[in-house]
Order: C-alpha cells, then sequence, then structure tokens
C-alpha cells in the first residue's frame, strides 16, 4: 500500500503539475475505461503527467525516454535500488543541514564539482552500483541548487550556483519508494521521441511534452541537455505525430502558444492543421524576472476530439471541416 501518491521526485523546469487536470479532462475514454494497453511518454522530464495518469489508470505497459543521460539514470535508480538510494540521500541531509550557511556552499560546490567531474566516467549503456551516488548528487543538487533548476552548460556541465534555503528537504523517502514501485513496470529508454516509435501501436496512449517553443528569446530554456531543440525539431515532431496517428494511436502534445507573443503567429495551427488544438490558461514560473512570470495560453493537441462518448477515432479519419 502507498503511504503517498506518486508525484515527480525532482524539481524540473516545464513540469505540467499545474495542467493535470486540463489533460485528465482531455484524456481518450478507452484510456479511463480501462481499453488501452499501452502509456508512452517520449520527453518524460519531471514526470508530473507520466506519475499521474499511470497511477491512475490501467496500463500494461508503460514506457518512457528523455534524452538526458543523468535524468534517465536518476529514473533507473528510484526502479532498481531505491533502499540504497535513500540511505545515501539519508546520510548527505543529515551531513548538509549540520553545516552553517558558509559550509553548506562549500559542500555544494564540492557535490556539484565531482558530479561534473564523473560524468565522463559513468558507463550509461550497462547498469551497475555506481549509478546510485550519482542519482543521489542529482537530487541533492535539485533540491539545494538556485530555483531548483537543472541546466547545463554547452560541454554538458551541471551550472547552477548554489541555492540559499534554511531547512531544505533533500530526503523525501515515502515519495522515492512511491515512485519506485509504479516505475518497476515500467521501461525507462535514454533516446530521442523517435525511439519510443517500436513500442506504439493502436492499442497505445501517447503523451507529448517537448521542449517548448520559446515564447522570446529571453524564456529560451532549452539547456536541460546538450542539444537544442528549435523549429526544426518542432516539424520533425509533428512528422513523427503524423506517423503515430497513422498507426491509429492515441496522442496528446502539449507547447507553449506563440499567439501569446504574437497573435498572427500560427506555427502550431499550420504544422498540426487537421487536428484537434485547443489553448489552455497556465502560469508560466521560470524566468530571471519575476515580472514576466504569470499567466498565459498554452496549447494542447490531440487526435482525437476530447469528450466523445464512444471510442476514440483519429481525426485523420474524419471530415477536416472545422472542429466544433
Amino acid at each position: 500500500m502507498r503511504v503517498c501518491d506518486p508525484r515527480p521526485f525532482l524539481k524540473w523546469a516545464g513540469g505540467k503539475g499545474q495542467l493535470l487536470g486540463e489533460f485528465e479532462a482531455r484524456l481518450p475514454r478507452a484510456v479511463k475505461e480501462g481499453r488501452v494497453s499501452a502509456y508512452v511518454e517520449p520527453f518524460a522530464g519531471g514526470g508530473a503527467v507520466y506519475f499521474h495518469i499511470t497511477s491512475k489508470y490501467a496500463f500494461e505497459e508503460r514506457h518512457i525516454f528523455d534524452t538526458n543521460e543523468d535524468l534517465i539514470l536518476a529514473y533507473t535508480v528510484v526502479r532498481n535500488d531505491v533502499d540504497d538510494l535513500i540511505e545515501v540521500l539519508r546520510d548527505m541531509e543529515t551531513a548538509y543541514l549540520n553545516l552553517d550557511a558558509e559550509k553548506r556552499e562549500e559542500f555544494y560546490y564540492t557535490v556539484r564539482r565531482e558530479y561534473n567531474k564523473e560524468r565522463s566516467s559513468i558507463q550509461l549503456n550497462n547498469y551497475s552500483k555506481a549509478w546510485i551516488p550519482r542519482a543521489a548528487d542529482l537530487i541533492f543538487l535539485n533540491r539545494t541548487c538556485f530555483n531548483g533548476l537543472f541546466r547545463v552548460n554547452s560541454e554538458g556541465s551541471f551550472n547552477v550556483p548554489a541555492g540559499r534555503y534554511r531547512n531544505p528537504k533533500i530526503l523525501h523517502e515515502e515519495l522515492l519508494r512511491s515512485d519506485s514501485e509504479l516505475l518497476e513496470n515500467t521501461g525507462i529508454h535514454h533516446g530521442d521521441f523517435s525511439s519510443s516509435a517500436p513500442f506504439v501501436d493502436e492499442e497505445t496512449f501517447v503523451y507529448f511534452d517537448p521542449p517548448y517553443r520559446p515564447l522570446n528569446r529571453s524564456s529560451s530554456f532549452t539547456s536541460y541537455s546538450k542539444g537544442g531543440f528549435g523549429d526544426d525539431e518542432q516539424r520533425r515532431l509533428a512528422a513523427f505525430y503524423r506517423d503515430l496517428d497513422a498507426r491509429g494511436a492515441m496522442l496528446m502534445l502539449s507547447n507553449s502558444d506563440p499567439k501569446n507573443q504574437d497573435p498572427s503567429d500560427n506555427f502550431f495551427d499550420e504544422l498540426y492543421a487537421g487536428y484537434c488544438i485547443e489553448r489552455v490558461p497556465a502560469r508560466r514560473m521560470i524566468n530571471s524576472n519575476a515580472d514576466r512570470r504569470g499567466e498565459i495560453n498554452e496549447v494542447i493537441i490531440t487526435n482525437y476530439r476530447p469528450g466523445i462518448t464512444d471510442r476514440q477515432v483519429s481525426l485523420s479519419v474524419l471530415d477536416p471541416g472545422p472542429l466544433p
């Protein structure tokens, strides 16, 4: 029996916790009735949607993907060795909280330096116990760095400065155990979104949460992994979306709405023409300038009509006329 509900164990920019209600309201009826066999998420990120949907609805198979190697490493350790991970985090938390502010900062930068130094020596192709302290370091840095960001430079090194928190909670034991239980029967894969193709058929629900198209130059937060995700990648993703639609899979994708800045910007309307595109309010929480945080619209794109009463039908076989 779970002591707490599964939810993200990392704070991750672009996390979808605030939009879970919007996504759940638009799930295919087949998902809610347990008639979909597989859940696939090609951009795992912090996992808010994965943890919420797969803990609430039954799937025979679950698969998550991400290009961020350390994120995939952390998910794998939580799944495979949660007890050992908890013990390492417990020791780190005790040591850190017993220090004064100056010593805490030294502790943080020592962990960050070793974390970056060990990056090239970690064998990510084969799971080993060496992954456990690295996952612990990532969780520690995430809990104690400035604003809880994960950001790397062009060389792939984590470069977020230390935060100033009075009593940060580094170990969330009950949460880690709950997440580990859910991840136990989940395939965890390192790769870009196209790597998910072999796991998708007509009995699959796929949720896409790609790096968002920036609302403006200052809001671009694409440095969670070394590669960027520009408009060409967005177009490649749209082509992949159409390929999975042709297989009969049920698809949902979310992204920032460029019309927040330019009402004439039809980038996504044109890219996903023929599909159901809805705009929902959200709050942008990450910006170095607090004045630029606030309510914006995001787009939710599905290849079925949310709320349809019978089995979900791909829009590719519907009349392409105006959607109700």
